[in-house]
């Protein structure tokens, strides 16, 4: 028992903060706005810490399942975690443009920011790294179709006629992924795995790894999804303080969720690289960026249509520019089977000018 508490310090550190939160939860909204900042960095502190753990019996699932089962549980916490945290901030802070803003900060993070520094960091250490071309070619063409659908096309849809396309919108989310979820599963799962050369396996620690159970792992894998959510409850409104009336730019707010959703994916995927298996960086990259269109569109516009609060699906010109030259990018980099050093700079050059262009409001 004592060990089990060890390993999950983290989880049991954002219980404690949680907690906490939710007892001086008055005195962090009305202590000013440099109080409110500082709660909203620990609590977000707190919710990476939770979001790690969560990634971590997200991994151990997936090593029992394999792939690609196992990066699907990876990014399906992931966009849960998302969701979670859309829902609530929605709910204490309306902004039509929130879920729009977080997608595209998302996708930006997950193609440029994760597959640009993971295939970095691997190309310096191995080289070219080898994976299944097959499953590039279908992640990019299904996120470009799942965007086009849900954030270029809404931008030509008269207000009148929003809710009619929200319906058409989520049916064709959940048929696409209907569709891709029988295919990454059924008779084309070997799109999206690879065969590595046999490695010895580690001992010690890797072994315990192994040896958690699937219960433990999924009894604490949706325990740490509700405690996220207890802590964004608080931090949602901590930071709606902390931001009011100073300037920040509008992507703030987006770029805060995406980071904590994609945090447990940038370790993951970084570790792979690391260890030589890029199979496992494109499938956590690109399936994190098509399930969190694909997923995270319908669950919000369902949302949208029960309160009768329209969303602002539709990306703006400069985020449309930068979606397509990211997935040009991408399927250029991505159609030979090998990622290098030089495939990974351009992807991690693209993220630092979307941040830039986050800055200065854009």
């Amino acid at each position: 028992m004592r060990a089990v508490l060890k390993e999950e310090r983290f989880l049991l550190l954002a219980l404690v903060a949680a907690l906490v939160a939710y007892a001086t939860e008055d005195s962090l909204l009305h202590g000013g706005r440099l109080v409110a900042l500082i709660a909203t960095g620990l609590l977000i502190g707190m919710i990476v810490l939770a979001s790690v753990r969560v990634a971590h019996h997200a991994e151990v699932l997936a090593e029992k399942v394999g792939d690609p089962y196992g990066t699907m549980i990876l990014t399906l916490s992931a966009v849960l975690v998302e969701v979670v945290i859309l829902g609530i901030m929605l709910t204490h802070h309306p902004a039509p443009t929130l879920v729009r803003d977080t997608i595209y900060a998302a996708v930006m993070l997950d193609l440029n920011g994760i597959l640009g520094l993971a295939a970095l960091m691997g190309g310096l250490r191995h080289g070219e790294q080898a994976y299944n071309d097959d499953s590039a070619r279908t992640y990019s063409v299904m996120i470009l179709t799942a965007m086009g659908v849900s954030m270029v096309v809404p931008e030509f849809v008269p207000r009148e006629h929003w809710r009619l396309y929200s319906a058409f919108t989520i049916g064709a989310m959940v048929l696409l992924y209907g569709v891709f979820l029988r295919m990454q599963v059924g008779a084309h799962s070997y799109f999206f795995s690879y065969s590595y050369p046999e490695k010895r396996r580690k001992a010690g620690a890797e072994s315990a790894h192994r040896g958690e159970s699937r219960k433990r792992s999924i009894l604490l894998l949706c325990a740490g999804v509700v405690l996220i959510g207890a802590l964004a409850e608080v931090m949602s409104k901590t930071l709606g303080v902390g931001l009011a009336g100073s300037g920040a730019p509008p992507m703030v707010a987006a770029l805060v969720v995406a980071a904590i959703s994609a945090s447990p994916e940038i370790l993951t995927a970084l570790r792979a690289a690391l260890a030589n298996r890029m199979q496992a960086v494109v499938n956590i990259a690109l399936g994190a960026s098509l399930s969190t269109v694909i997923l995270t569109v319908p669950v919000m516009e369902a949302l949208a249509l029960y309160s009768g609060q329209p969303l602002r699906m539709g990306m703006t010109p400069v985020q449309t520019v930068m979606v397509f030259i990211t997935l040009i990018v991408a399927a250029i980099n991505l159609n030979d089977g090998e990622t290098n050093a030089i495939e990974g700079m351009t992807h991690f050059v693209l993220f630092a000018t979307f941040i830039m262009l986050s800055l200065i409001g854009l």
